[in-house]
């Protein structure tokens, strides 16, 4: 029981940091390129309780229902955005909608880091199983709260990352794929992304579950290229 709380403890924690981290990349970004709207709205920030007051819901009792029943941590969260700056400036509305995933892969990136230098100074080991919350073990082979750590970080924030960067509304692959379509697509899809939105969203719940497997077996060859995962 001790085991199950505190893992849910920790993908909650992840969950919470990782999106903050993207709600603030895309608020940094459209700063940077023109749109103060999300600065306005404090949201250029690594504390979370400015996101967390935009969207209580899908920050903070949604993750905290699913870490603790299913053993993972969903939700959702947004930033406010200009959007007469958006359709005059595509490129720069797709920058800014890269800008979430980017810093997903780069918590992913980190946590992978420091999992291969673990690893290469025995401080942490191939566990036997692995697991979203166990791709490395401690150096006797055993689990910790480091190491549990490190692993839902890598793949929830791979998976976030990958997941919103499919190219459907309103993820933010669909604002990258607008920001890359010539004028009368982007804007013929802009127009039609308030429609598509909950059918964007039906596709991605029902197409993702199908890249994760395959998503996890390579993370684990990133992080064991030496090990042999079923």
């Amino acid at each position: 029981m001790g085991i199950d709380v505190i893992t849910g403890l920790i993908w909650f924690a992840s969950f919470l940091f990782s999106t903050t981290v993207h709600e603030a990349m895309h608020a940094l970004a459209a700063l940077r390129l023109g749109d103060p709207t999300a600065y306005h709205g404090g949201q250029v920030t690594l504390n979370p309780v400015p996101h967390v007051a935009r969207e209580p819901i899908g920050m903070l009792l949604l993750p905290l229902i699913t870490a603790f029943t299913q053993g993972w941590a969903i939700g959702w969260a947004s930033a406010p955005y200009d959007p007469v700056w958006a359709a005059r400036y595509p490129r720069r509305a797709a920058i800014m909608a890269a800008a979430g995933p980017a810093g997903n892969l780069l918590i992913a990136i980190v946590a992978l880091v420091v999992m291969r230098v673990g690893l290469a100074i025995d401080l942490f080991s191939a566990p036997g199983s692995a697991n979203f919350e166990t791709v490395v073990a401690w150096s006797n082979g055993t689990p910790s709260f480091v190491t549990t750590l490190l692993s839902v970080l890598l793949v929830q924030n791979t998976f976030l990352c990958l997941f919103n960067l499919l190219p459907l509304p309103p993820l933010d692959g669909g604002a990258v794929l607008a920001g890359l379509l010539p004028e009368r697509q982007a804007v013929a899809l802009r127009q039609a992304s308030s429609m598509m939105s909950m059918i964007g969203l039906l596709v991605a719940w029902r197409v993702f579950p199908l890249m994760t497997g395959p998503l996890f077996s390579f993370l684990l060859r990133m992080v064991h290229p030496g090990e042999a995962y079923s």
